[in-house]
């Protein structure tokens, strides 16, 4: 089992902490957290180790767990890998692009593994149809929240919508070729609202919308491409996948046949895969812990918590 401590003891970092107890690739070591009283009183409640520092933590484990605000997290990853540790780090990988590319170079001279916590990778949602989304062509998505206090002080790209821009990049396999935006800040000094279209080079077309000010929750992708359309609900776990080949010449009387101005016929069919329930955050850490012990490429590599910022931060500056 490899040893795993965890940075940071907010919300998600105690989420860590409890799933990290609970898998068969971890052994926890412990945590650290710079409030002091908070830490105690998690220490208190549920018997996890503090460690007093944050060198000393790095020091007792294999693995560092990074869910420390974003801010920190350059800081405290340089360190973990300098000392030869594996790093998970939470989404954004870092707040700058050039500290991200740095924590890559870092990682490729001490030989450690890393990966960033971009969760929607791992819901069943996603993961039950990634296979299925081929070359899409146009994607819409919309991720909206109930208000929450919480993360308030970075924008809404940062906060919500990079969980998209992170599927997305990982299901279009082409170039980045331009990108505008508008955001609207509405409670926060950040932008609660934003509004992003990404063009490939291929010609596909990304539309994101995300709002942290929003009446209900919604986390929801729809991605069109030849003869398919595939959506995804982030939220609820469901997928549907909507398919169309060429009508037979003697269809069923159950059979949804389209004719379009040519004359030529279309059958649309369903081809939804089952959405198994997991816990995507227990999911994402136990596959790092393998792709550690595999020696392979993590799924969600740092290479592509970089991108993910990159193109989050191409679509703040649009808002300037």
């Amino acid at each position: 089992m490899l040893k795993a401590g965890v940075l940071g003891a907010g919300h998600l970092g105690k989420i860590h902490l409890r799933l990290l107890e609970q898998s068969e690739n971890y052994e926890l070591v412990g945590f650290y957290d710079a409030s002091t009283t908070q830490a105690e009183l998690i220490a208190d409640e549920f018997g996890y180790h503090l460690f007093e520092s944050v060198e000393d933590l790095i020091a007792a484990v294999d693995v560092v767990d990074i869910v420390t605000p974003t801010f920190a997290h350059f800081e405290v990853a340089n360190q973990a890998i300098q000392a030869g540790k594996h790093i998970f780090i939470e989404k954004p990988i870092t707040n700058t692009v050039a500290e991200a590319e740095a924590l890559i170079q870092l990682a490729q001279k001490h030989q450690v593994k890393g990966q960033v916590g971009h969760v929607e990778r791992f819901n069943p949602a996603f993961t039950a149809v990634a296979d299925k989304i081929d070359t899409p062509m146009f994607i819409e998505a919309h991720r909206l929240a109930e208000f929450n206090p919480r993360g308030t002080d970075v924008p809404v790209v940062l906060d919500l919508m990079i969980h998209d821009i992170d599927a997305i990049l990982s299901v279009v396999h082409s170039e980045v070729k331009h990108i505008s935006a508008s955001g609207v800040s509405v409670i926060s000094e950040t932008p609660d609202i934003a509004n992003a279209r990404i063009e490939f080079e291929n010609g596909c077309v990304a539309n994101l919308t995300a709002s942290r000010i929003s009446l209900k929750n919604m986390r929801k992708s729809r991605f069109f491409q030849r003869d398919a359309y595939i959506s995804v609900d982030y939220f609820e776990k469901k997928c549907e996948v909507v398919k169309m080949k060429d009508a037979p010449d003697h269809p069923d009387d159950f059979a949804m046949i389209l004719q379009n101005a040519e004359g030529v016929k279309k059958q649309i069919y369903f081809d939804n895969p089952d959405v198994p329930s997991n816990n995507a955050i227990l999911d994402e850490l136990d596959a790092f812990a393998l792709a550690i012990k595999n020696d392979t490429t993590p799924i969600v590599s740092l290479e592509q918590g970089k991108k993910a910022l990159e193109v989050a931060l191409q679509i703040i500056d649009c808002f300037k």
